[in-house]
């Protein structure tokens, strides 16, 4: 899982910078990356996409685009920030939280109403210093999760400029777990 996580954290920062122009995906979720025979990860579906010269910082859109869950808040309210490549960071945070917890974010049926969206339990039970154990995982595997975590939470901040880039994401999956600072707890709706 976090090498298809990572693969597909090289994928966007690719669309992001790698390109001549700047292609913003705007519909990153988890039925948008395609797995070859090696588990080789592929964005896909670009019916969403939009081109703009790398150097635009801030894009306009006349329509909000995505999938609900995965939207970076910005598509809705204005006043939170500008539009920008941003808002697939935000896509890749969430993604990247289903990824850890392999399965949706939300939870209707759970037990205690603080369990209902997992971003936010999670986050409570990592400042409260508990051990993350989801599922039968090795102690190695536990700290990748971690990593994983934090590194979604610096994704899904509400403001855009309080989120990461595509490429301090991939520096930070790819560094060790202790060296990793908590980000405040993002504002969840």
């Amino acid at each position: 899982m976090f090498e298809i996580a990572l693969g597909v954290a090289r994928g966007i920062e690719y669309l992001h910078r790698g390109c001549e122009m700047q292609i913003l995906h705007f519909d990153i979720k988890p039925h948008n990356i395609l797995l070859d025979e090696n588990f080789i990860p592929k964005v896909s579906d670009f019916g969403l996409a939009k081109l703009y010269s790398v150097d635009d910082s801030i894009v306009s859109l006349t329509a909000v685009r995505g999938t609900l869950v995965y939207m970076a808040l910005e598509l809705f309210y204005k006043n939170i920030g500008s539009i920008s490549y941003k808002a697939d960071v935000y896509s890749f945070g969430m993604m990247l939280m289903e990824i850890v917890r392999r399965r949706k974010n939300v939870n209707v049926s759970a037990e205690h109403s603080n369990q209902i969206y997992f971003p936010s339990w999670i986050y409570d039970r990592l400042e409260e210093g508990d051990i993350i154990e989801l599922g039968d995982v090795t102690e190695n595997e536990n700290k990748i999760m971690r990593k994983m975590v934090i590194v979604a939470f610096w994704c899904i901040q509400m403001k855009p400029t309080d989120r990461l880039s595509m490429s301090k994401v991939l520096e930070m999956l790819e560094s060790e777990v202790k060296l990793l600072e908590m980000p405040p707890k993002p504002a969840f709706s």
